[in-house]
């Protein structure tokens, strides 16, 4: 018996193959974006003896000093200008605003002081600075 070209047979079932290969893909994405997004700037902190937890609020502020004399605040390269300008923003909609400092232990400590001083003229009293603990 020979078949009709136009004949189309019905099917009962679906194949979901492709759907689970897109649904893989689209969840290593979102993963390797999320990753990327939350490690920020990597620098080699200083080591002390007893480093206290460090429990960051979303509100909390991180300024990094990275060996090559660059700031950053909250992974974003800024000058020193700008910095003042934007945690003087900061600030003013957020009066107990918590500031970290994060400096690499290659960079001057005159960095650090200006980074202090800055923080006092804005009158930012919440303030911590991260160090790596003395692994034993």
């Amino acid at each position: 018996m020979k078949k009709d070209l136009y004949h189309h047979e019905t099917f009962d079932d679906i194949n979901v193959t492709p759907l689970l290969d897109l649904a893989w893909c689209l969840l290593v994405v979102f993963i390797l974006a999320i990753t990327a997004a939350v490690q920020g700037i990597k620098v080699n902190l200083p080591k002390a003896s007893a480093s206290p937890v460090v429990l960051q609020k979303p509100k909390t502020k991180s300024i990094t000093l990275h060996s090559n004399g660059q700031i950053y605040l909250d992974a974003y390269p800024v000058s020193m200008t700008e910095l003042e300008s934007m945690l003087r923003s900061y600030r003013a909609a957020d009066p107990d605003l918590p500031v970290i400092i994060k400096g690499d232990d290659q960079i001057y400590y005159r960095k650090v002081i200006e980074i202090l001083d800055l923080l006092q003229r804005l009158e930012i009293t919440q303030l911590g600075l991260v160090t790596q603990k003395v692994v034993k």
